[in-house]
Parts: C-alpha cells; sequence; structure tokens
C-alpha cells in the first residue's frame, strides 16, 4: 500500500490545486477525476483505444510492388 503524505492545497487563478509528490506521479499528461462521497479520486487516463493511436500515425508514402494473383486452389473441409 502506497504510504500517505501531507500535501498542501493553493490556488492557481480561479481554481484550487495541489502538487502531486513524485511518488504518486500518474503516468501521461491527463487524468480523470471524480468525487465519491467526501473523497477526492483522480485516476490516470485509460490508455487510447486503437482507433485512437491509428489517427495519430502519418500515411505511408512508400510505393508498394504489385503482387500477382495466385489461381485458387480447392480446399477439403
Amino acid at each position: 500500500m502506497t504510504p500517505e503524505r501531507h500535501v498542501k492545497l493553493f490556488k492557481n487563478g480561479r481554481n484550487q490545486a495541489v502538487r502531486i509528490p513524485r511518488e504518486f506521479e500518474l503516468p501521461g499528461e491527463d487524468a480523470i477525476m471524480r468525487r465519491e462521497g467526501g473523497r477526492l479520486i483522480i485516476e490516470p487516463m485509460p490508455p487510447k483505444s486503437l482507433l485512437d493511436v491509428l489517427a495519430t500515425l502519418k500515411p505511408i508514402e512508400d510505393e508498394f510492388p504489385t503482387i500477382d494473383e495466385l489461381p485458387l486452389e480447392p480446399v477439403a473441409f
């Protein structure tokens, strides 16, 4: 279990903020925050879906060689 740590709250403009100590750092740059009763829960964002990742890829510029079509052979089941 991760040990507790006393942290200070401060104002950042009109928002309340807290510095997250190194041992509690979350991966990535985004997180999800929700309230459960009197608790404030901060969780890392779930991994992106495969479609989200594919959308960030650059198109392939390479020329692909043509592939000769082979005759189909019957298959016995």
